[in-house]
């Protein structure tokens, strides 16, 4: 008998107690040994739970019981979650997570720790959520050189956006929406910022280039300046705009980045709506493969930080050795200086004098008929590909002439 402590009894952490009893029978099969919770850490009372026997406030009721070997920690955050984990590693015990705050901010400590205490730190869930992404990358992938990561990383965003251009809905309403439904949180800043795509975007490229990347160097921009009205521009082009977490290698340097992007309705990301998630990666000897599925969820997660106990539970002799390498030079490529294409609207005060300046300042551009037919108070193209920071500059020069009032949307386009 394997016992395992369960710390955070919320959503995910409720859902991994389920998964462990509902599961008892095949997961002990595949474990090869049976596997039970004997304690869960919370410091709120839940006096209707099912597992009430089973909760604690008392930390040292875990972290002293020699009898429980694995920690799956699900409270979230970078307080005392990093102090459990590192307790728990310290002791000689496994941790599992979900934590994808925690594996960007401190995955190199972290790894480094658990490989010198000879234990595992296994964090499949945060990435994915019920997607098997990173045992993917590990073993399956091993034989190759990952040269780009694609995805759509957050469900909540995803839904959103799917709810604008399905529905018609503006973003603030179907934002509520996603509230409503328990796809978003009461502070959705995380999600509809960018920031925690941000985070897994940067768990993957450190697993698929061995190479730690600093979340807080990848330019991050969030969903909420997308309009309705960039939604049916995008449909004209054929195309759907998606929040994309991006990476890949340029020489020996990372580039990565996340932000809203026009992709073509032919690209393989372009029909993953509502809450689910998928993940494409590029490697040398495969080509293009997809991981799809339901990013988030309670059961989703779960069933992955479940997944994380069975494969510690087959390999518990074998010591953790995944460690990230920190390099001591900058690793991330100036993300001004990769080229890429823009789609840019604006609103005019004269048409044909605009017309002349953006082909001054762009030069060739791609013209997009206006959704308003008929009417001359905006243009909008699309312009070549050049340096992000050369987009920006030309963009600069648009802004306060005489014949263009504002620059409404700058979205990058794949």
């Amino acid at each position: 008998m394997i016992y395992i402590a369960v710390l955070g009894y919320g959503v995910v952490g409720s859902g991994v107690v389920e998964v462990v009893r509902k599961n008892a029978s095949s997961i002990a099969q595949r474990a090869g040994e049976e596997i039970a919770v004997k304690k869960i850490l919370d410091i709120r009372d839940f006096p209707d739970s099912p597992d009430r026997e089973l909760l604690t406030k008392n930390a040292d009721e875990v972290f002293r019981d020699e009898s429980i070997k694995v920690v799956a920690e699900t409270i979230g955050g970078i307080g005392i979650a990093y102090q459990f984990t590192k307790t728990a590693l310290s002791l000689g015990k496994h941790v599992i997570t979900s934590n994808k705050e925690l594996v960007a901010t401190h995955g190199p400590e972290l790894l480094k720790m658990a490989a010198e205490n000879n234990v595992h730190y296994l964090f499949e869930a945060s990435v994915g959520g019920g997607i098997p992404i990173i045992r993917p990358l590990h073993n399956c992938l091993a034989a190759n050189e990952i040269t780009h990561i694609t995805g759509i990383l957050n469900g909540t965003t995803n839904y959103i956006l799917t709810q604008m251009r399905r529905a018609g809905k503006d973003f603030n309403t179907a934002l509520k929406e996603a509230q409503a439904n328990g796809y978003a949180e009461a502070d959705p800043t995380a999600d509809i910022e960018g920031h925690d795509a941000c985070r897994k975007i940067a768990i993957l490229s450190s697993i698929a280039y061995n190479e730690y990347v600093d979340y807080k160097k990848i330019p991050t921009e969030g969903i909420s300046k997308i309009t309705l009205e960039d939604m049916r521009y995008a449909e004209k082009m054929e195309s759907v705009i998606k929040l994309v977490g991006r990476s890949m290698k340029v020489g020996d340097k990372i580039h990565a980045t996340v932000s809203p992007a026009i992709i073509q309705k032919s690209h393989p990301l372009a029909n993953v709506d509502d809450v689910f998630n998928a993940i494409v990666v590029r490697g040398d000897a495969i080509g293009d493969v997809m991981f799809y599925g339901r990013g988030a969820g309670k059961l989703p997660t779960a069933s992955a930080v479940v997944a994380d106990i069975i494969e510690v539970v087959k390999h518990k002799n074998n010591s953790g050795r995944n460690v990230w390498n920190i390099n001591t030079e900058e690793n991330m490529v100036d993300p001004e200086s990769v080229k890429t294409r823009y789609f840019v609207r604006v609103k005019v005060r004269n048409t044909e004098e605009a017309e002349k300046l953006i082909k001054k300042v762009f030069g060739s551009v791609d013209w997009i008929n206006s959704i308003n037919e008929g009417k001359k108070e905006e243009l909008a193209f699309v312009t070549s590909i050049d340096t992000e920071v050369n987009q920006k500059e030309k963009v600069e020069q648009l802004k306060g002439t005489g014949s263009i009032k504002e620059v409404i949307s700058f979205i990058n386009v794949l």
